[in-house]
């Protein structure tokens, strides 16, 4: 059975499954990346819920595990060395985890040709550096406080800024099945939950003239009908 006592994070989420991948999250779309990854791999883990509402992100046990307070974050009791490993950011998590598969020599979601490694990677960031904090503001800007501001040029420049996005991955899934092209991989499991998250919870759809995007409609439908998809948004329950 695998020590994790070495990771104070353990003494407020106790592992019931030590020799399991432990996921602290909620289900964000930054936290889903990973549930989703991980149900599509099937690698063992165990959720731990990190509560927002109590401030549980703050804590000293969390912060030793992610000094930047965000979710998610994992303990891989198994890791590169064979020795228990930490790492926090969803994009280095999906990275990780889908290395630790190819190492397995199993599906990894990432491709084997070095070109559509890099290129599949280039697509991951475009995730993490634009779609995830412009559609963030977005949401900001239509769901919490900011939709009271009076002044909307602020909400304005991250809704102009989200439909240039969109249309850079209408552009992209034309005449493609995946980012990837046939291939499903990493960069979709990185971007669909943004996208749903921007026309669903953040009922952005209408301001960011999400009807002009049919590409994009079609592949997140394909993306939320698979099944590993729809477990994975909803973990941690």
């Amino acid at each position: 059975m695998s020590d994790l006592s070495a990771f104070p994070i353990t003494k407020k989420w106790p592992a019931k499954y030590p020799d399991r991948i432990q996921l602290y999250s909620l289900p964000t779309p930054n936290g889903v990346k990973v549930s989703i990854m991980l149900e599509e791999t099937g690698l063992p883990y165990e959720p731990h819920r990190v509560s927002f509402q109590d401030n549980e992100q703050l804590s000293p046990e969390f912060l030793s595990l992610n000094p930047n307070n965000k979710i998610p974050a994992i303990i891989d009791p198994d890791g590169p060395s064979g020795k228990p490993f930490g790492l926090f950011e969803s994009g280095a998590i999906l990275i990780y985890l889908s290395d630790k598969r190819a190492r397995e020599g199993r599906e990894s979601f990432m491709p084997a040709d070095p070109a559509e490694r890099y290129e599949t990677l280039q697509w991951l960031m475009f995730q993490m550096g634009g779609i995830g904090p412009m559609f963030g503001q977005v949401g900001f800007f239509t769901k919490f406080a900011g939709k009271d501001f009076e002044d909307k040029r602020p909400r304005d420049r991250y809704v102009a800024e989200s439909k240039r996005l969109l249309k850079v991955l209408e552009q992209r899934l034309a005449g493609r099945k995946w980012i990837m092209g046939d291939a499903y991989t990493i960069a979709d499991i990185a971007i669909f939950p943004w996208v749903r998250n921007l026309i669903g919870f953040y009922e952005a759809g209408d301001l960011v003239g999400f009807r002009d995007f049919p590409e994009v409609a079609r592949t997140l439908a394909a993306f939320v009908e698979r099944p590993a998809v729809a477990r994975g948004l909803t973990i941690p329950s």
